[in-house]
């Protein structure tokens, strides 16, 4: 992928090391137009909080995203490494995860959780995005590969299997954002509760706490969906 970060790194990856380079230390900027990073103060980076840090980017600072990638940037490619299971999409995923941070600051609300679950959460969707899209080509060259008809019970079978999925992943997806985030680290990203706790800044209860209530709430619509489906077949 084609870089369009107001920045690039060099010699690391999140992967290859524990946080990308600092500005100033392998890191290139290149003027953007309409850049108004001069506009922001220059107080130290480390001592602002996250939210403070959106707001420079919103003025188009490139150091300020270049902080939050020092921050957090470890974090996101960690989740999109072990969802994807390859180095070259997880960098790319990364990327795609701050450009749109870049493009988008307005989006994240700090009255709706830490930027790091922002993040994390946005991390999620577009790894399981390119997951979909790698098997829908899979699926498509096998189909175009195979020379016999598929029985209909195997039609049948791939149809329950994509009809559950889809299922889950609505309901999933209409949690409150806490407990999806939660959820989607520990369920589909294999993360431990402790891991999870780090990862969200969150103490290692409440996480649990979050888990388990959206679990009732992911049984009790699955519950209710497949009521329906027994009274309509």
């Amino acid at each position: 992928m084609t870089s369009v970060l107001p920045f690039t790194a060099t010699g690391m990856a999140p992967g290859s090391g524990d946080i990308w380079p600092a500005p100033g230390s392998g890191w290139h900027h290149r003027t953007m137009a309409g850049d108004r990073s001069d506009a922001t103060p220059r107080a130290p980076l480390a001592d602002l909080g996250d939210a403070q840090l959106v707001v420079g980017v919103a003025r188009s600072d490139d150091r300020a995203l270049a902080e939050l990638y020092r921050r957090h940037g470890r974090f996101v490619y960690g989740l999109a490494r072990r969802l994807l299971g390859d180095d070259t999409e997880a960098e790319d995923v990364t990327q795609e995860v701050f450009v749109h941070l870049w493009e988008h600051p307005e989006r994240f609300d700090p009255g709706r959780g830490s930027l790091r679950t922002y993040l994390l959460t946005r991390t999620h969707s577009r790894a399981v995005d390119a997951v979909r899209s790698r098997a829908a080509r899979v699926r498509r060259e096998e189909r175009d590969a195979r020379s016999t008809p598929i029985a209909t019970s195997d039609v049948e079978r791939e149809v329950w299997y994509l009809a559950v999925a889809e299922r889950t992943s609505k309901a999933v997806a209409a949690l409150p954002s806490a407990e999806r985030a939660a959820i989607e680290l520990a369920y589909f990203g294999g993360h431990t509760y402790r891991e999870v706790a780090d990862l969200l800044s969150e103490p290692e209860g409440t996480v649990k706490s979050r888990i388990r209530k959206g679990l009732q709430r992911l049984r009790t619509v699955l519950d209710k969906v497949e009521d329906h489906d027994d009274r309509g077949s």
